[in-house]
């Protein structure tokens, strides 16, 4: 049977990052993996940032969104069917930063894929930084895909205190009471992590912490469900041919996350293209100079932390997502 897991966790948490180092653990430990991406919207930007993964020993597959949920679980099961016909040795599972986790366990369930698949790890990324004041859609979303998780892997912890890590695990305690889950999770702050939080810099993880987090597995848990549909609080805004600078680009940014005007804005994310011949007033970083193909550069932006990188390639597309968006005003900051 074909391992399968799932990497889950809120919008901007870190997910597609964390598949780059996981995915490269496996395949050193000579796995051949397929990668299922699942972007909420319709254009999967995460897919193109995985593209240099890609070789004899791995493949990536995508599911794009913008259907409804019926057609969405269709495409799902019909894509792992697919994929279970491939001779992987191990499929990661990469949805969108508001999905629900059942569907997950739900299709794995159903003729072939119970015969074909065996559940290996359900992995929570969560952000070291998360955001305190979350809407009651977002905590239940929050709580579900961590009430299942064999383990938490904190991300950008090298940048947080033990206090913002501490208070992120008691918000993650709260939003599993809030759905009457009896799940907890604790994290010791002495340099010693219990079984399942796992907070350290990924820059410095080494083979034996991913052994653990590869052998985490997964927890079945029980939560009640809201009488709303979590998913339905958000949306996504496309922005084609966006022109300014990197410059214009980290400040409209950074306007857009803070302005309340705009919405409730969890993450920016996508690809544009500059001109690579700018010498004064783009903003560019040196970076530039040891990248061959110069024209695009990637956002990738929280309220925590914006990033702007040079990349060989992209695709002229703007992504905002989030709770109440309010789409003329966010147009304004990026000047179309």
């Amino acid at each position: 049977m074909v391992k399968i897991d799932l990497i889950t966790g809120f919008l901007g948490s870190g997910k597609t990052t964390f598949i780059r180092k996981y995915a490269q653990y496996l395949m050193d430990a000579g796995n051949n993996i397929g990668i299922l991406e699942n972007d909420y919207g319709a254009v999967n930007v995460d897919m193109m940032l995985l593209q240099d993964l890609m070789g004899e020993n791995c493949e990536l597959e995508m599911i794009s969104g913008g259907c409804d949920k019926d057609c969405h679980r269709r495409r799902f099961k019909t894509k792992l069917i697919a994929m279970g016909m491939c001779g992987y040795d191990r499929v990661i599972v990469e949805p969108s930063g508001i999905f629900d986790v059942d569907e997950f366990f739900d299709i794995l369930h159903e003729e072939p894929l119970n015969r074909w698949y065996q559940i290996g790890n359900v992995i929570a990324i969560v952000d070291s930084k998360l955001e305190r004041d979350l809407s009651e859609e977002a905590d239940f979303i929050l709580a579900s895909e961590v009430a299942d998780a064999g383990c938490i892997v904190m991300s950008k912890s090298q940048d947080a205190s033990p206090e913002e890590i501490q208070g992120t695990i008691e918000h993650v305690n709260q939003a599993l009471e809030k759905v009457h889950c009896s799940r907890r999770f604790h994290c010791e702050m002495n340099g010693v992590d219990t079984a399942n939080v796992i907070h350290k810099n990924w820059d410095e993880m080494s083979k034996e912490d991913f052994d653990r987090i590869a052998s985490c597995g997964y927890v079945m848990a029980s939560y009640r469900k809201p009488e709303f549909e979590a998913e339905d609080a958000f949306t996504s805004l496309y922005f084609m041919n966006v022109k300014m600078t990197e410059k214009e680009l980290r400040e409209a940014a950074e306007k857009i996350l803070s302005d309340s005007e705009c919405g409730r804005v969890f993450r920016m994310k996508g690809f544009m293209r500059v001109d690579s011949d700018s010498e004064d007033g783009s903003g560019l970083s040196s970076a530039w100079a040891e990248c061959d193909r110069r024209q695009w550069i990637e956002l990738n932006a929280t309220k925590n932390e914006i990033t702007i990188r040079p990349l060989h390639v992209g695709q002229e597309v703007l992504i905002v997502i989030g709770e109440e968006l309010h789409e003329e005003k966010i147009k304004s900051y990026l000047k179309i």
